[in-house]
């Protein structure tokens, strides 16, 4: 085996999915992301990791404090560490210059790992419109541009990930095309439906893991990792209460088993993030009656079960569950998903004392973030980076089962 394994990912977002390979030991060969904010979070992530590796993380640390110029800390690095953030689109125009930047970029070498999944949105979406209307959605065959990388570069191995939705899309037509597409072009291909509880992570998020293997037989068998001694709670305990519109950027006590297990928190990090979202008087009342709910009952409530006083939607008979609290008593939260990006109702903190939308930081957490993970961009786009990212610690565990095919 090559001693530096190497990949490409695609629609890579704010890179949850290939933490889990750097962290394996992979080499990036380039991310491509047409986000601006994911970009930049990409390219703060691999300052970090390069700064990790030549011993010099207290540099990293005092940006992340604010001591330390953006700039200053790109003089730092190697200009080859921005050449591999690729901002851009992938379309069919933009296709042939970015297959021969990527060429330029893997200087002769072979590609070994191709990763990635194209934006989930319209997988997602088909539930609701299927059998109504006719979907007419570009963003359903990215896929295809997938597929045109692949067949270029012809790397070992391959990784595509999306929601389970993509299953039943057309009744299963769909991903019964992309299968065979890539089949057609000689990869051996197994997939499942990974529950991310089940590898580390403190969240019920399920996503399609696809792998394909250059004419080499592969089956899709991870080992799992037992979660049940641990709590939700165990992400929040060492970060302290905040109020709606507050932040904090000291811990309360030390990192805990599971966040030193797990390498969430380690004791030299430097706390970012911690920053919660102004919530008007209405909303906090219908937060602070769902936790009392919850944790009285339980229960979570419904949204015609609230009050009248507080009600101010006509839609009373779909979305209902449009307020729920964070269930810290359980091993597993429920699903993060992007929409956390437009307000908190989905994501309310379990402390009625703090009766509050949950943190930037606790976000990452639930995702299995490291807390040296920094988010570039608005609040507003962390907390989208965040919901539509791969957790890292299934990423990691699915780079070890890539590593062991090759």
């Amino acid at each position: 085996m090559k001693e530096k394994l190497n990949f490409l990912e695609l629609f890579a977002g704010a890179g949850g999915l290939s933490e889990g390979f750097v962290q394996n030991g992979f080499e990036p060969v380039a991310y491509v992301e047409q986000d601006k904010d994911c970009c930049s979070t990409l390219l703060t992530r691999s300052i970090y990791h390069y700064l990790l590796k030549n011993n010099l993380k207290d540099s990293y640390n005092e940006y992340l404090k604010g001591n330390l110029d953006r700039n200053k800390l790109f003089e730092m690095c190697p200009n080859t560490l921005k050449d591999k953030i690729l901002c851009k689109q992938i379309s069919s125009q933009t296709l042939p210059n970015l297959i021969t930047t990527i060429e330029l970029l893997l200087n002769g070498k072979t590609l070994d790992v191709l990763i990635g999944g194209p934006p989930c949105q319209a997988y997602s979406l088909i539930g609701r419109a299927q059998n109504k209307q006719k979907i007419n959605d570009e963003r359903l065959y990215l896929y295809k541009h997938y597929l045109e990388i692949l067949t270029h570069f012809k790397p070992t191995v391959f990784v595509f990930e999306n929601v389970p939705g993509l299953l039943s899309m057309s009744s299963g037509d769909l991903f019964k095309t992309i299968i065979n597409d890539f089949k057609q072009i000689g990869y051996e291909v197994d997939y499942e439906i990974l529950n991310s509880a089940e590898y580390g992570v403190l969240q019920s998020r399920k996503r399609v893991i696809v792998i394909g293997a250059l004419n080499k037989k592969v089956t899709l068998e991870l080992p799992k990792i037992d979660i049940s001694m641990y709590r939700v709670k165990d992400i929040f305990e060492d970060l302290n209460a905040l109020m709606p519109g507050q932040s904090s950027d000291k811990y309360s006590l030390q990192p805990n088993e599971y966040l030193k297990t797990f390498n969430i928190r380690n004791d030299d990090e430097i706390l970012t993030h911690h920053e919660a979202r102004p919530n008007n008087d209405r909303d906090l009342n219908i937060y602070k009656y769902a936790i009392q709910t919850w944790n009285n009952e339980k229960k979570r409530i419904k949204y015609h079960e609230i009050p009248d006083y507080l009600q101010s939607h006509n839609n009373k008979s779909s979305f209902l569950d449009r307020y729920k609290v964070v269930a810290d008593d359980l091993n597993a939260s429920h699903t993060m998903v992007a929409h956390i990006s437009k307000d908190g109702h989905h994501y309310i903190h379990p402390d009625i004392k703090q009766c509050r939308s949950i943190s930037v930081r606790e976000a990452a957490r639930i995702q299995s973030f490291p807390d040296d993970y920094y988010f570039e961009g608005s609040r507003t786009s962390k907390f989208k980076q965040i919901g539509n990212a791969v957790p890292p610690l299934l990423s990691k565990t699915i780079a070890n089962k890539i590593k062991d095919i090759i």
